[in-house]
């Protein structure tokens, strides 16, 4: 039986006097028998309901199942709302506000009487946020994510968010008319939950399941079956005993945990938004881990999952497949099987008796659905600090290529001209997006994978080699070039870049190279003039003025670490 004195919830509510009856008092009000207040571990559930989160709008049902949980094991369930992200509405981009909202859930964990916590998780940036705030806190945490959609259906065929790209293209052609466009959409968004694809969304989930901060087959129980319910409950349950345990963050995320994310990431061909969260989450707690690791520990993990958009299928096939246990145990030859997790058990006990039902979409490590798969990350005159490719959702054909740049200034350059007639580009260029960066958008905008050129398209060319310091969607493929660091907003090499310049990609030698002299591009440099202004007001001018580049998570600089759990002063 845990010692109710050494809750930190006894700070509220097992005071005597006036600080007791005014804490116990008001949460009265809410018709909460006194017996609640007398040591039982309090379990805040922090929520990302919002109805502009899509994604998330599900969340007060799960909320409620994780209540019964919480009930069914002797705790007090106390749900609270922070900022949510919805990545399909919120301008300029949810990215912008991902280090916000997890100071909100670091400043909301801290100051509340609450001795565990339980994260409700679902579209892109919830989760990082939601976790990157927990870890600088760093009590007892478990993160339970909203679960996909299930796949669209339209005209026979299954469909997910990838198809958009597929669909933009078709109708620039006129393959698809508009009235058959706006049918697509209700086609395709038809149940709750997030992307039915492996997008960020579905790539964070599989991420806290991998870390060890969910229950088993977390990351792909549909939003929509019920099991996402059951799931919910069952983590109600277990964070009670995490708080009996005295599990916290710590204790789960140490560096093998790390690896692991990074290895299971490569696995099932996950977002190349997984390392620029994973960097942020690793340094709100503490573990040394730089851009390099993702390439060390990608290299030779071949694509296990096949799933949208490395792969041809979506996340419920996944699940109804073995879920991620049954990648984890045809992984077990690699990984760290003795990292703990939130059910105390290792990650190797997890998955130990999981099966495989459908080898078309688990396959083994020696008969993989593609060899190569995981983050690249490139260095070169370009990107001395680093910049991300994923081969399996590239063209193969292009992951060696030299061509000239058609040098886009910022993304409403390249709206106004992608489709002129007269752009001067064709099948060997290499498309080159600047000042899209974490200070240059600002917030790393999702526009990395640009949409090729109408002519291009008309011609059946599909793909070309395009290059940004900003991101893509996790949905997106191509052979698309992310995160160049240093961005152009702070004079990286990438705002040199002109049109003309040769530029070498070398995925598989991890190098990219601008074939231009250093006396030249120092010129450049002295001739170069900042476009692209800080805000002068509120959180946007708080964020460009501290937010770190992108090899280095772009977390805010004065947001590293933690400052632990302990209220800083206490009133009344």
């Amino acid at each position: 039986m845990i010692d109710k004195n050494k809750l930190r919830s006894s700070n509220w509510f097992g005071r005597k006097g006036k600080d007791g009856f005014i804490y116990r008092a008001w949460m009265k009000n809410q018709g909460i028998p006194p017996d609640m207040f007398d040591g039982k571990p309090v379990i805040g559930i922090c929520n990302t309901w919002s109805e502009l989160t899509p994604c998330n709008a599900h969340f007060r049902d799960l909320a409620d199942s994780v209540k019964k949980g919480v009930l069914e094991a002797g705790g007090f369930p106390v749900e609270f709302p922070v900022m949510s992200l919805g990545e399909t509405l919120i301008k300029p981009t949810a990215m912008l506000y991902r280090n916000l909202v997890s100071m909100d859930v670091e400043e909301s964990i801290r100051a509340n009487p609450v001795d565990g916590i339980v994260l409700l998780c679902g579209c892109d940036k919830t989760t990082p946020s939601l976790v990157m705030g927990a870890c600088s806190v760093n009590i007892p945490t478990l993160v339970v994510s909203g679960g996909p959609m299930l796949k669209g259906h339209w005209k026979g065929k299954d469909i997910g968010t990838s198809d958009i790209w597929r669909f933009d293209a078709a109708s620039k052609l006129g393959e698809i008319t508009p009235a058959e466009f706006v049918e697509a959409e209700a086609c395709m968004a038809r149940t709750q939950g997030h992307c039915a694809v492996m997008g960020t969304a579905s790539t964070m989930a599989v991420m806290v399941e991998a870390l060890g901060l969910s229950l088993p087959d977390n990351a792909s129980i549909p939003a929509a079956d019920a099991r996402r319910k059951v799931l919910s409950q069952l983590s109600g349950r277990r964070i009670v005993e995490m708080v009996k345990e005295d599990l916290n963050l710590s204790k789960i995320l140490n560096r093998n945990a790390f690896e692991n994310a990074i290895m299971v990431n490569a696995a099932i061909g996950g977002s190349t938004n997984f390392v620029i969260h994973l960097l942020a989450i690793a340094g709100r707690i503490g573990v040394e881990l730089n851009i390099d690791d993702f390439d060390e520990y990608s290299r030779n993990i071949p694509l296990l999952a096949n799933i949208q958009p490395s792969g041809e299928n979506y996340m419920e096939d996944l699940y109804y497949s073995g879920g991620l246990p049954a990648v984890l145990k045809e992984m077990s030859s690699i990984i760290h099987n003795e990292a703990i997790t939130v059910n105390g058990k290792t990650i190797g006990e997890n998955c130990a008796h999981a099966e495989v039902y459908d080898r078309t979409i688990i396959s083994t490590m020696q008969n993989p659905f593609k060899p190569e798969s995981g983050i690249v990350v490139l260095k070169g005159n370009l990107s001395p600090d680093g910049a991300v490719i994923k081969p399996s959702a590239a063209s193969p054909a292009l992951l060696k290529h030299s061509g000239k740049a058609v040098v886009f200034e910022n993304i409403e350059d390249y709206h106004a001209r992608i489709d002129d007639p007269e752009l001067d580009i064709d099948a060997d260029s290499i498309m080159v997006l600047k000042n899209v960066g974490p200070k240059g958008y600002p917030g790393m905008a999702e526009v990395g994978n640009m949409t090729l050129p109408k002519k291009l398209l008309e011609q059946g060319i599909t793909d070309l080699v395009r290059i940004s310091d900003g991101r893509m969607s996790g949905t997106g493929f191509g052979t698309v070039v992310l995160h160049v660091s240093p961005e152009a907003a702070v004079g990286g090499a990438l705002a040199l870049v002109q049109n003309g310049d040769v530029i070498h990609l070398d995925t598989h030698n991890r190098t990219l190279q601008l074939d231009v002299s250093e006396e030249e591009l120092s010129a450049r440099k002295v001739a170069w003039k900042l476009t692209e202004k800080i805000q002068a007001r509120g959180y946007v001018y708080l964020y460009q003025s501290h937010v770190e580049q992108a090899h280095l998570g772009a977390d805010m600089d004065f947001l590293k670490g933690g400052s632990g759990s302990k209220v800083i002063r206490d009133s009344h």
